[in-house]
């Protein structure tokens, strides 16, 4: 019976990397609809597929959590972590099922700024998951790549407030903008996603110095 509650070393660290690489498939196909939003069926419905991926990697990343007795890093951290990581994919989805469901005519350069920025944020949290097996030595390199998704987050305010104050400027349909808005939004809310997450990693690594 206790040797069922003998923790598996590495397998939480397997469950954020395989989550994290399905945050930055995703961050990809999302920037693919944004440059190309014509036919936007196939790459919603493989966003949705993999946010289905990624929520089962969540369920067994906290079924392991309650049948393990001793864990690598802070139980709490573990839980925050996992829900934090999902919480991106999952905003990813809801931008790409807006983006189906809107349809907008046209183009505007601060969507693809936007996606770009959200890809530069998630390949922070993936390299900083990285090395969270070997935190102790790479805690350095790992605050740097949280740096990095914070700034990433700052600049993706700076975006929103331009396509907010360009959006209410050149357009003039009340329904278009409401719809611009929201995505433009959501994007943004998916970078401070990301550094939610970068926070939950920062402070494991504190915790270990």
């Amino acid at each position: 019976m206790f040797r069922k509650l003998l923790p598996k070393t590495n397998s939480f660290f397997d469950f954020f990397e395989q989550h994290s690489r399905l945050s930055k498939e995703a961050c990809l196909e999302l920037d693919a609809l944004a440059v190309s939003p014509g036919n936007p069926e196939s790459r919603v419905a493989h966003i949705k597929e993999i946010e289905h991926q990624a929520d089962e990697i969540t369920h067994r990343c906290i079924e392991a959590l309650h049948n393990t007795f001793i864990t690598p890093i802070d139980r709490s951290d573990i839980h925050r972590l996992i829900r934090r990581l999902d919480d991106i994919i999952d905003s990813v989805d809801s931008i790409a099922a807006r983006m189906l469901m809107y349809r907008m005519p046209g183009f505007r350069p601060e969507l693809r700024q936007l996606t770009l920025i959200l890809i530069e944020s998630v390949d922070g949290i993936d390299k900083a998951i990285q090395d969270l097996r070997i935190l102790k030595k790479k805690g350095a390199d790992i605050q740097k790549y949280c740096w990095e998704v914070y700034e990433a987050e700052s600049r993706a305010d700076a975006v929103l407030r331009t396509a907010l104050v360009r959006l209410f400027k050149e357009e003039s349909d009340p329904i278009l903008i409401m719809k611009w808005k929201e995505i433009f939004e959501r994007l943004e809310r998916a970078t401070d996603r990301c550094q939610d997450a970068a926070n939950i990693i920062s402070g494991i690594v504190i915790e270990a110095s």
